[in-house]
Protein backbone atom coordinates (compact mmCIF):
# COMPACT_ATOMS: atom_id res chain seq x y z
CA UNK A 1 0.00 0.00 0.00
CA UNK A 2 1.24 3.43 -0.70
CA UNK A 3 1.72 6.06 1.98
CA UNK A 4 0.10 9.54 1.46
CA UNK A 5 0.58 12.36 3.91
CA UNK A 6 -3.27 13.32 5.43
CA UNK A 7 -4.73 15.81 7.34
CA UNK A 8 -7.13 14.81 9.35
CA UNK A 9 -9.72 17.01 10.29
CA UNK A 10 -12.23 16.30 12.98
CA UNK A 11 -14.10 17.11 16.58
CA UNK A 12 -11.78 16.06 18.52
CA UNK A 13 -13.77 15.31 22.03
CA UNK A 14 -16.32 13.31 20.71
CA UNK A 15 -14.31 11.35 17.70
CA UNK A 16 -10.40 10.93 18.84
CA UNK A 17 -11.00 7.30 19.13
CA UNK A 18 -12.95 6.77 15.96
CA UNK A 19 -9.96 8.53 14.48
CA UNK A 20 -6.80 6.72 15.62
CA UNK A 21 -9.43 3.49 13.97
CA UNK A 22 -8.62 5.34 11.04
CA UNK A 23 -4.82 6.24 11.46
CA UNK A 24 -4.13 2.74 12.07
CA UNK A 25 -5.25 1.80 8.76
CA UNK A 26 -2.19 2.16 7.33
CA UNK A 27 -2.18 3.46 4.37
CA UNK A 28 -2.38 7.50 5.56
CA UNK A 29 1.03 8.88 7.32
CA UNK A 30 1.30 12.35 8.89
CA UNK A 31 -0.96 14.50 11.12
CA UNK A 32 0.13 12.58 13.85
CA UNK A 33 -2.78 11.71 16.99
CA UNK A 34 -2.58 15.05 19.40
CA UNK A 35 -2.27 13.99 22.46
CA UNK A 36 -4.55 15.83 24.86
CA UNK A 37 -1.11 17.55 26.72
CA UNK A 38 -0.55 19.25 23.32
CA UNK A 39 -4.03 19.80 22.18
CA UNK A 40 -4.83 21.97 25.82
CA UNK A 41 -0.82 23.30 25.30
CA UNK A 42 -1.51 24.70 21.98
CA UNK A 43 -5.11 25.87 22.89
CA UNK A 44 -3.30 27.60 25.66
CA UNK A 45 -1.36 29.98 23.61
CA UNK A 46 -4.62 31.18 21.73
CA UNK A 47 -6.44 31.27 18.51
CA UNK A 48 -3.14 32.63 16.48
CA UNK A 49 -1.07 29.75 17.80
CA UNK A 50 -4.13 26.80 16.74
CA UNK A 51 -4.30 28.70 13.07
CA UNK A 52 -0.63 28.47 13.06
CA UNK A 53 -0.46 24.89 13.88
CA UNK A 54 -3.68 24.20 11.52
CA UNK A 55 -1.44 26.08 8.95
CA UNK A 56 1.56 24.01 8.86
CA UNK A 57 -0.32 20.88 9.08
CA UNK A 58 -2.70 21.55 5.78
CA UNK A 59 0.14 23.27 3.94
CA UNK A 60 2.29 20.06 4.22
CA UNK A 61 -0.43 17.29 3.29
CA UNK A 62 -1.51 15.89 0.54
CA UNK A 63 -4.87 15.35 1.17
CA UNK A 64 -7.28 16.64 3.76
CA UNK A 65 -10.13 14.57 5.19
CA UNK A 66 -12.81 15.46 7.29
CA UNK A 67 -14.02 12.54 9.37
CA UNK A 68 -17.59 13.57 9.65
CA UNK A 69 -18.88 12.53 13.01
CA UNK A 70 -22.15 13.34 14.87
CA UNK A 71 -20.35 16.77 15.96
CA UNK A 72 -18.24 17.89 13.14
CA UNK A 73 -20.35 20.20 11.54
CA UNK A 74 -20.50 22.61 14.84
CA UNK A 75 -16.62 23.16 14.94
CA UNK A 76 -15.28 25.99 14.51
CA UNK A 77 -11.64 24.82 14.07
CA UNK A 78 -12.77 22.20 11.30
CA UNK A 79 -14.55 24.77 9.39
CA UNK A 80 -11.63 27.05 9.71
CA UNK A 81 -9.60 23.71 8.53
CA UNK A 82 -11.87 23.22 5.60
CA UNK A 83 -11.66 26.86 4.63
CA UNK A 84 -8.22 26.97 4.64
CA UNK A 85 -7.42 23.58 3.09
CA UNK A 86 -9.97 24.68 0.36
CA UNK A 87 -7.46 28.14 -0.15
CA UNK A 88 -4.75 26.04 -0.14
CA UNK A 89 -6.18 23.86 -2.97
CA UNK A 90 -5.60 20.80 -1.79
CA UNK A 91 -7.40 17.61 -2.69
CA UNK A 92 -10.38 17.58 0.48
CA UNK A 93 -13.00 14.26 0.80
CA UNK A 94 -15.19 13.42 3.81
CA UNK A 95 -15.37 10.10 5.50
CA UNK A 96 -18.77 9.85 7.77
CA UNK A 97 -17.07 7.96 10.98
CA UNK A 98 -20.39 7.53 12.83
CA UNK A 99 -20.65 3.49 12.18
CA UNK A 100 -17.05 2.93 13.77
CA UNK A 101 -17.31 1.77 17.62
CA UNK A 102 -16.49 4.06 19.97
CA UNK A 103 -15.06 2.42 23.43
CA UNK A 104 -16.20 5.05 25.71
CA UNK A 105 -19.66 4.94 24.36
CA UNK A 106 -22.36 2.26 25.87
CA UNK A 107 -21.75 -1.10 23.08
CA UNK A 108 -25.54 -2.15 24.32
CA UNK A 109 -28.61 -1.80 22.15
CA UNK A 110 -29.52 0.90 20.34
CA UNK A 111 -25.73 2.51 19.78
CA UNK A 112 -23.21 -0.38 20.31
CA UNK A 113 -20.73 2.56 20.62
CA UNK A 114 -22.14 3.88 17.37
CA UNK A 115 -23.04 7.77 17.08
CA UNK A 116 -25.80 9.76 15.00
CA UNK A 117 -25.15 10.84 11.77
CA UNK A 118 -24.19 14.47 11.70
CA UNK A 119 -24.88 17.00 9.27
CA UNK A 120 -22.25 17.42 6.42
CA UNK A 121 -19.62 19.97 7.60
CA UNK A 122 -19.11 21.08 3.48
CA UNK A 123 -22.77 21.96 3.25
CA UNK A 124 -22.02 25.34 5.65
CA UNK A 125 -19.23 26.67 3.43
CA UNK A 126 -20.33 28.74 0.32
CA UNK A 127 -17.74 29.85 -2.35
CA UNK A 128 -19.68 32.53 -4.23
CA UNK A 129 -23.24 31.00 -4.71
CA UNK A 130 -21.68 27.45 -4.71
CA UNK A 131 -21.75 25.09 -1.10
CA UNK A 132 -18.58 23.01 -0.44
CA UNK A 133 -20.67 20.24 -0.26
CA UNK A 134 -21.41 19.93 -3.75
CA UNK A 135 -18.30 20.20 -5.12
CA UNK A 136 -16.55 17.89 -2.56
CA UNK A 137 -16.80 14.14 -2.50
CA UNK A 138 -17.88 12.41 1.10
CA UNK A 139 -18.35 9.08 1.63
CA UNK A 140 -20.52 6.82 4.00
CA UNK A 141 -18.86 3.31 4.59
CA UNK A 142 -20.88 0.63 5.02
CA UNK A 143 -23.05 0.23 8.38
CA UNK A 144 -22.68 -3.15 9.50
CA UNK A 145 -18.82 -3.34 9.16
CA UNK A 146 -17.58 0.15 8.63
CA UNK A 147 -13.61 -0.18 9.76
CA UNK A 148 -13.23 -3.00 7.14
CA UNK A 149 -15.25 -0.50 4.25
CA UNK A 150 -12.89 2.40 5.22
CA UNK A 151 -9.64 0.32 5.02
CA UNK A 152 -10.78 -1.19 1.30
CA UNK A 153 -11.19 1.97 0.07
CA UNK A 154 -9.78 5.19 1.27
CA UNK A 155 -6.75 4.73 -0.47
CA UNK A 156 -9.13 4.58 -3.70
CA UNK A 157 -10.93 8.16 -2.36
CA UNK A 158 -7.68 9.19 -1.76
CA UNK A 159 -6.38 8.84 -5.48
CA UNK A 160 -9.60 9.65 -6.23
CA UNK A 161 -9.82 13.23 -4.98
CA UNK A 162 -5.70 14.04 -5.60
CA UNK A 163 -7.16 13.22 -9.59
CA UNK A 164 -10.25 15.13 -9.75
CA UNK A 165 -9.51 18.30 -7.66
CA UNK A 166 -11.93 21.14 -8.50
CA UNK A 167 -11.89 24.33 -7.82
CA UNK A 168 -14.70 27.34 -8.27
Amino acid sequence: MSKYKIFYSFDYDTDVFRVQQIRQIGVLEGNEPVTPNKWESVKKEGDSAIQKWIDEGIANCECFICLIGEHTYTSKWVDYEIRKAWALKKPIIGIYIDDLRDPRLHSKPPHYGKSLRGRNPFGQITIGNVALSSVISTYIPSASDAYNDIANKIESWIVLSIKNRRTL
